[in-house]
């Protein structure tokens, strides 16, 4: 049955190891498809295709995977290995999903809006909390979870987990008191000491002894 996911092209690989470093330079990218009652399978991926797909999906997005031609099967982007020089993918882990079976997954917090305590007061936006664990069947994995931060008006206001409007079927797995963000008060730097006030000081104060005095001298 057709769906509007997006798809992935996979071949069957043999090639591992340090040989792969070869497939990388053909353009083909390397990674392994797992699951929960699924045997773990060898594939190679088209790299330019796997980037271009990766730019244009959220970060717990289904896609159709086919091997060989084979049937398509939902997989989430489980973890892609990147160089850390060139950024470019290395290697990747594609998870199989049951559409029936409930997952757990890092879903990425958003904010939106201004906050009036930092906008007017010159408050600091401190986002505690940059993602949360959420429990969903597959196809109800949401791919953010926004915030609006209006509300933040005072250092006194926060969001907190309670204030987030939770997706059909999805549940988050975390105290609803947990704060999410609030605004910091900016810092007050210490007032400097008057120039005038600083010399009476000097001039007021008794003079430095060395020690030993002039006993010291006459050993």
């Amino acid at each position: 049955m057709p769906t509007n996911r997006p798809t992935l092209l996979a071949n069957r690989r043999t090639v591992t190891g340090k040989a792969v470093a070869r497939l990388r330079r053909d353009g083909r990218l390397p990674a392994v498809v797992y699951g929960h009652g699924v045997d773990s399978e060898n594939v190679a991926l088209d790299t330019h295709e796997f980037e271009l797909l990766r730019r244009r999906i959220g970060t717990n997005a289904l896609v159709d995977l086919s091997v060989d031609g084979a049937k398509a099967r939902p997989v989430l982007v489980h973890g892609v290995q990147v160089d850390v020089v060139s950024r470019r993918p290395l290697h990747v882990d594609l998870f199989v999903v049951r559409m029936t079976e409930e997952l757990t997954v890092d879903v990425p917090l958003v904010a939106t809006g201004v906050a009036p305590a930092v906008d007017a007061l010159g408050g600091t936006l401190i986002h505690v909390s940059e993602r949360l664990r959420v429990r969903a069947l597959p196809g109800n994995i949401p791919d953010s979870l926004p915030y609006a931060i209006d509300g933040l008006t005072d250092f006194d206001a926060a969001v907190h987990v309670r204030d987030l409007a939770v997706p059909d079927g999805a549940t988050i797995l975390a105290d609803p008191d947990d704060v999410v963000a609030k605004v910091e008060r900016p810092r007050v730097e210490a007032a400097e000491v008057p120039e005038a006030a600083e010399a009476e000081a000097a001039e007021g104060a008794a003079p430095t002894e060395t020690p030993g005095g002039d006993e010291a001298g006459e050993s």
